[in-house]
């Protein structure tokens, strides 16, 4: 059976729901518009599910060079897609403190009423630079405001290998969205994503950098909000923990060769 791409994402804030895609240009930083965008608090510390489930229920839409936030009962608001502004501020993400531009004060008091906090909307610009672990991407990979690594990459039959362990253990499958994937395949073994050093998807290449981690936001349903737990957390960790990278699903790649990519492309792999 041939290993094909069965389904592309973005998520263009960090930590809202993302867009499924027909087609995608990887960058050097990832999927062209992933996570350029971020929430942070009064602070600048960035906002994530960990802490704010309720942010699985904001959408975001691209139309044209605008980007749209919405949610249930609060209306939309919407920001430039490329905001023409430069870096104003740090904020940060984990461990790293990042060069980043605020966007607009009517999407800082949507998002602050929406989510029942101060917060404001940045953006990184272009200018701004973030780098991966070296340890696990090697050098000067470059990322935006995902958790550490450009793209995130699932299988199907990872999902259904899972889905099944769940099922005897009495519990309801679970669909891929709670693993937030950028690149989804099909037709590769379960978990073969864990075994690939270099991916060619369309005219572009990505590199292997280390196994996901997962954490407790795949407990949070991705439709409402609601904080589910413990599955999938509880079933993978019967079968997928590691000491160095804790419970796994998916695998953390980074761009070896910008290009673009269509659903339906073939994946080859090494």
């Amino acid at each position: 059976m041939a290993t094909t791409l069965a389904a592309l994402h973005v998520y263009p804030v960090k930590g809202l729901k993302g867009i499924e895609l027909k087609e995608a240009r990887a960058t050097e930083r990832g999927l062209e518009h992933d996570r350029r965008f971020m929430v942070v608090d009064d602070e600048g510390v960035f906002l994530t599910q960990r802490d704010h489930p309720a942010m699985a229920t904001i959408w975001t839409d691209i139309e044209g060079d605008r980007l749209t936030l919405a949610a249930p009962d609060m209306g939309e608001v919407s920001v430039p897609l490329v905001p023409d502004a430069p870096a104003s501020m740090k904020v940060q993400v984990w461990r790293s403190a990042v060069d980043a531009a605020h966007v607009s004060t009517a999407a800082d008091a949507w998002l602050s009423e929406s989510l029942g906090m101060p917060c404001q909307l940045v953006y990184m610009p272009d200018a701004s630079r973030r780098f991966s672990n070296p340890d696990h991407a090697g050098e000067g990979r470059q990322v935006g405001f995902a958790d550490g690594y450009a793209y995130l990459v699932t299988g199907e039959a990872s999902l259904a290998d899972l889905n099944r362990r769940l099922a005897e253990r009495g519990q309801p499958a679970l669909p891929m969205n709670r693993f937030r994937p950028n690149l989804v395949v099909a037709g590769a073994a379960p978990y073969a994503e864990d075994g690939w050093k270099d991916v060619r998807v369309g005219g572009a290449v990505l590199r292997a950098a280390k196994p996901c981690g997962r954490c407790q936001v795949t407990t949070t349903d991705q439709s409402t909000g609601i904080v589910m737990g413990p599955e999938p957390l509880a079933t993978l960790s019967t079968y997928r923990d590691s000491a160095e990278f804790g419970v796994m699903f998916g695998m953390n790649y980074v761009t070896a060769q910008p290009g673009p990519m269509r659903v339906g492309d073939a994946v080859t792999f090494q």
